[in-house]
């Protein structure tokens, strides 16, 4: 018998459909909150250095670039970190794939 896999296990979620749309609607804040992790790490700034830029606390920054936390920061704030670490927003919406 072999043993199941993450792989295996997310495959056999993702084909029930409330599971698959619930995953896609995670995965955004998830890839976001990457997203600002890798662009501090690439400007080479520490969560307490960045907090310090920002004028706030460590705890701020962790809990912003935490991809569990349920917390929604606002775009204000998305912008004045990605600022803080030379980098600007840009908004893309793309139109919503019909499932039938």
């Amino acid at each position: 018998m072999t043993r199941p896999t993450l792989a295996n296990f997310r495959e056999k979620a993702l084909a029930n459909n409330e599971v698959k749309k619930e995953y896609e609607a995670l995965s955004v804040a998830y890839d976001l909150r990457k997203k600002l992790i890798a662009m501090r790490k690439s400007a080479g700034l520490t969560q307490e250095e960045l907090a310090e830029i920002l004028s706030t606390k460590k705890s701020n920054i962790s809990r912003l670039e935490n991809v569990y936390s349920s917390s929604s920061p606002k775009l204000s704030t998305i912008e004045e970190y990605s600022q803080a670490v030379g980098y600007k927003i840009e908004i893309n919406f793309v139109p919503i794939k019909s499932s039938s």
